[in-house]
């Protein structure tokens, strides 16, 4: 099936592509970081400012009224986004960090214990691995690695060997952010729900990429933030099942997430206001609801098609161009590339490739267990988006070449 959109158009939604970098035009290849904002976004975002700015759930007049409504129609596209049973089962946070840190505090204060132990992977980014070290730290628990093969998958074969009656919780991510793998997590989730041990998936670079379906994946908790999805920073989502939210104790405590408060006893709000302690990010979630409308508009498809072309083309010229060595090469990929110039230093190259106009991610990537795991200092990662073209590709591939002019 084919898709057909005009870039350039799509492109002009976009107002920070027009710009110029040092008299170049911006090529922004840092999308696995954060995506940019079409106008739209940032329009809804000053709307609410400008016309009804208000606190929700908390009063009786118009401007909250209106507020509260808005507020609570994004719960509702953002249950429909990614296909969940109720709306309830939808929290905001301020971002896929702040909802696994809830599921860490809250699901592991009172599920995990000594010995315990708890399943990552060595793909993992650093917000997926630092929060389950300190519940074990509290708990006295202990962490388990699922390896990563030499190609960038996951090992599924040693993962079914690390289940066991002591598995607590398993938590991976559904795409690398450095490698680009697109990890099968369907086929983990069913290998762990026959030892009924729960899994918490981190989709931060997937809402952006690809449908997703949290009942079809059957998955019990699932995180992704606004902002790598062309929504503002600061808000996000945790997705989980009624049941796992219901047996959850609160994750802080303060306004909103209460029903009566006295000074003997304070009893918790309903689902979901339970885990939404005080004011929320209104405008920023009232701006995740536009990019999903946004995203809606151009097409999940169109955009995997796309990014599939862009990723093919990319990864062709860093061959074509040589002493290239892309780190990952997973048959199922999305549109991240990570890559070394020879042995050119990732920091020495960026630098000279910034001079370009060219605005790509330098280092470990928050996720420096991988890189240990290639013997890596780091690398260059070159992450697309759909409003990117193969002229900017190349304009990447004549900055590395400018790269190995400077340094052999």
């Amino acid at each position: 099936m084919s898709f057909t959109h005009d870039i350039n158009k799509i492109r002009s939604d976009f107002p920070i592509l027009s710009q110029q970098i040092y008299g170049r035009p911006l090529v922004y290849f840092d999308n696995a970081a954060t995506t940019q904002k079409p106008a739209v976004v940032i329009d809804a975002l000053a709307d609410y400012y400008r016309t009804f700015n208000s606190n929700v759930h908390r009063g009786v007049h118009f401007l909250s009224n209106k507020a509260s409504k808005a507020y609570e129609d994004v719960r509702i596209k953002v249950q429909k986004f990614i296909n969940a049973e109720h709306s309830h089962e939808v929290v905001f946070t301020r971002g896929a960090t702040e909802a696994i840190n809830l599921v860490a505090s809250s699901y592991g204060s009172k599920f995990v214990g000594k010995d315990d132990e708890i399943i990552l992977s060595e793909i993992e980014h650093h917000s997926n691995i630092v929060p389950w070290q300190m519940l074990c730290e509290r708990k006295n628990a202990i962490i388990r690695i699922i390896p990563v093969l030499d190609d960038g998958t996951l090992d599924f074969e040693a993962f079914l060997k690390l289940l066991n009656p002591k598995t607590k919780l398993v938590s991976i991510a559904h795409i690398s952010n450095t490698l680009g793998t697109l990890i099968p997590v369907k086929k983990f989730i069913d290998a762990a729900h026959e030892k009924k041990i729960p899994v918490l998936v981190d989709g931060a670079q997937a809402t952006s990429h690809t449908t997703i379906d949290v009942q079809a994946l059957d998955c019990d908790f699932y995180c992704f933030s606004g902002h790598k999805m062309f929504a503002p920073m600061g808000i996000g989502v945790l997705y989980a099942k009624e049941a796992r939210l219901n047996e959850m104790p609160p994750y802080q405590g303060g306004g909103e997430m209460i029903s009566e408060v006295n000074f003997e006893k304070t009893t918790w709000n309903d689902l979901p206001f339970k885990f939404e302690a005080g004011t929320p990010n209104v405008g920023g979630t009232l701006a995740l609801g536009k990019a999903i409308e946004y995203i809606q508009q151009i097409g999940l498809d169109f955009i995997a098609e796309r990014e599939k072309q862009l990723l093919d083309y990319l990864t062709k010229r860093l061959k074509e161009t040589g002493n290239i060595t892309i780190i990952g090469n997973a048959p199922e990929k999305t549109s991240v590339v990570s890559f070394l110039i020879d042995k050119i230093h990732p920091y020495d190259a960026g630098t000279i490739i910034d001079r370009f106009g060219v605005a790509v991610r330098t280092g470990n990537h928050c996720t420096q267990p991988i890189m240990d795991r290639y013997k890596l200092p780091g690398t260059i990662r070159a992450s697309l988006a759909f409003y990117n073209t193969e002229q900017e590709i190349d304009t990447l591939i004549d900055s590395i070449e400018k790269v190995k002019e400077m340094f052999y």
